[in-house]
């Protein structure tokens, strides 16, 4: 489909269809103009409208911004990961929060009973991994909306990780995203993606 017809079919105008999907990439080399708090602050406040069962809002996040938090963190990540987690304006651990329930009684007031629901923390672990995930992929489309490039990674040792910045044990971390504008050779050749019929089955 090109990109004037989808823009007769979507909401969305093209340009944003673009940013946000088409011409987006995952980057591995950045500039080194610095993404500030402020703009930060903007991305989350869109990522945060991502749908999670019961409203949970599980995701929570680290922004490693010392030199001395980047050198701890770029030893937990694999060789390959490790120059562009070194070189980048902004990274993130994006984690699961284990115990997203206490929140329950705010975020989905209309059941007070809520928390209950997780009591056991083998079920609390599964539901938070999975909503934190969701809730990844709305921050790397605020990230994008943002105009800047998200290189995500899940290449890292996430036992080492939770030891080193979790060690309270209450979060889990599931991505760690360089953030930045892209720099020099900073696209890998676009993969293959399935066609709609390869996915699309109707019943």
């Amino acid at each position: 489909m090109s990109t004037a017809q989808s823009d007769t079919r979507l909401a969305l105008a093209a340009e944003a269809q673009d940013l946000l999907f088409r011409e987006a990439r995952t980057a591995n080399t950045f500039t080194d103009e610095p993404v500030t708090d402020e703009q930060f602050r903007e991305i989350y406040e869109l990522a945060k409208y991502a749908p999670t069962s019961m409203n949970q809002q599980p995701l929570r996040i680290v922004l490693v911004r010392t030199p001395e938090a980047r050198a701890r963190l770029v030893t937990h990540m694999l060789d390959n990961n490790k120059p562009k987690t070194a070189t980048a304006p902004l990274t993130a651990i994006l984690a699961a929060d284990l115990n997203f329930h206490d929140h329950l009684p705010t975020v989905f007031p209309h059941a007070p009973d809520a928390k209950d629901y997780f009591a056991d923390p083998e079920v609390r672990a599964h539901s938070a991994r999975f909503n934190a995930l969701i809730q990844v992929g709305y921050f790397i489309l605020g990230i994008r909306a943002a105009g800047l490039a998200a290189g995500p990674m899940n290449g890292f040792d996430a036992a080492g990780v939770d030891r080193d910045f979790f060690p309270a044990g209450d979060l889990a971390s599931l991505v760690v995203v360089n953030i930045g504008k892209p720099g020099p050779d900073a696209w890998f050749p676009r993969s293959p993606r399935l066609t709609y019929d390869q996915v699309v089955t109707v019943v």
